[in-house]
């Protein structure tokens, strides 16, 4: 399986365990019913339908990433759903959005800009030029977890050994890192700025779509071994996240754990351009 089509799989089995707290999100936007929405970044588009249904039957979303593959399942969903005349996939670099200035309601981002880190403001500063004065510009990103109940030091450890994110943060500045998105906000001159963290809830008896999700979520944060994990902690790892163990974490009866996404938005000054 080449890198788009694992990267889509990945996204794909995320779905269920992100779905319930993206629609809590985005209803608490309250988006404008019938405005035009921008997703950037969208990846396999499944927040633009969700964005869509958000703004009814007369507003529109366009779904805008990189990748073909992405886009291609995007398209497909978004048939399926009967959303095709509500939503619009084109392909491009958010860096260099392909509409004219002032021409978008308002925009919205996932786990995509700044995410784990990365400077906002070049991003920040396409979104402002393509949104109205007025419109808002919303950064969401996953924040946290505790997904090992009774097991607190080892997640930590593995959190700090052998997370996916220790490529993307090693050897970077704090303030690049994407809570202090205020920060970058404020900076691009964006007004209003309003920062909410967001709490996802998984317990048991877990459906097969989020217990699928959790495993997908286990492998991609931790899954790849670091040379600082030691050997007891990655067999702990193995023990408790990997399907078919018999000491399996997913089948504890009581099992309960929590994630978080934290959203950054403002809104752009009507002395903009």
């Amino acid at each position: 399986m080449d890198a788009a089509n694992s990267y889509l799989q990945k996204l794909v089995e995320s779905v269920p365990l992100r779905e319930p707290l993206l629609r809590k999100i985005i209803a608490s936007l309250n988006l404008p019913t019938g405005s035009h929405g921008l997703d950037a970044g969208c990846g396999i588009g499944h927040p633009t339908l969700l964005l869509a249904d958000g703004v009814g039957l007369g507003g529109h979303v366009t779904g805008f990433d990189l990748i073909p593959e992405l886009l291609a399942y995007g398209i497909q969903q978004a048939e399926q759903a009967g959303f095709s005349s509500r939503v619009t996939f084109r392909q491009g670099d958010i860096r260099s959005l392909p509409w004219e200035d002032d021409t978008i309601d308002w925009a919205w981002s996932a786990d995509c800009i700044g995410y784990p880190l990365g400077d906002m403001a070049p991003f920040l500063q396409e979104l402002m030029r393509v949104v109205k004065p007025g419109g808002s510009i919303y950064i969401l990103a996953w924040s946290s977890q505790q997904l090992l109940p009774g097991y607190l030091l080892l997640e930590a450890r593995l959190n700090a050994t052998c997370s996916a994110y220790i490529p993307y943060l090693t050897g970077k500045g704090p303030e690049l890192t994407f809570l202090r998105g205020m920060r970058a906000f404020r900076h691009a001159g964006l007004e209003a700025v309003e920062a909410h963290t967001y709490v996802g809830d998984v317990q048991a008896p877990l459906s097969p779509g989020v217990r699928n999700g959790l495993f997908s979520l286990f492998n991609m944060l931790w899954g790849q071994r670091q040379p600082e994990v030691t050997p007891e902690d990655w067999n702990a790892y193995q023990r408790l996240c990997l399907p078919g163990s018999p000491e399996c974490i997913l089948d504890v009866p009581e099992y309960y754990a929590f994630f978080t996404y934290t959203l950054f938005q403002g809104k752009v000054p009507h002395n903009m351009h």
